[in-house]
Order: structure tokens, then C-alpha cells, then sequence
């Protein structure tokens, strides 16, 4: 590699995709995402959010909704609150 050639990096990966709020209700009596007037989502969860139980099924919920694979989903912020950033990757 000369002085001028750009380093590149195979593994590196780019994210193209969106970010949204998610407010998480766990414990719900279903599965189910609305979307919210503020253009934000809430997602029932049936998980209780115990050893990450809430954030695989709010995972799961999501990739079905927007019809994408489940490592497709990162949950970017506020893991351990109702209140998460989402990403999904295309």
C-alpha cells in the first residue's frame, strides 16, 4: 500500500437504515407495535423484562413488523428502560 492509497478495511460495515424512539411496555397480554401520533412507536411486550427477556422479544417483534432479519434490529440506546433508541439496518 503506498502513502496515497486510502486504508481500507474489509469487515468494516456500514449502517444505512433508520433510527426511532420505541417506548416498551412489558408484561402486555400481547405482541404488538402502534404507531404513536408523534410519529414515535410503542411496543407491548408479553416478556417480562428480566436477563434481557423484553429486549430479544421486542427484537423479534420489530423484525417481523418491518419485515427484516433480527440481526438486522440493534437496540442503540436504553437497554435497560422503557424508553430505546432503535436501528434497523438495510
Amino acid at each position: 500500500m503506498t502513502p496515497n492509497e486510502p486504508h481500507m478495511r474489509s469487515h468494516a460495515r456500514r449502517s444505512y437504515g433508520a433510527r426511532f424512539s420505541v417506548r416498551v411496555i412489558p408484561r402486555s397480554s400481547k405482541n404488538e407495535i402502534i404507531k404513536q401520533p408523534d410519529g414515535n412507536l410503542k411496543a407491548y411486550i408479553s416478556a417480562a423484562p428480566t436477563d434481557g427477556k423484553a429486549n430479544k422479544a421486542l427484537i423479534d417483534l420489530l423484525a417481523k413488523h418491518f419485515k427484516v432479519r433480527k440481526r438486522d434490529i440493534r437496540i442503540k440506546s436504553g437497554k435497560q428502560s422503557r424508553n430505546k433508541i432503535v436501528e434497523v439496518i438495510n
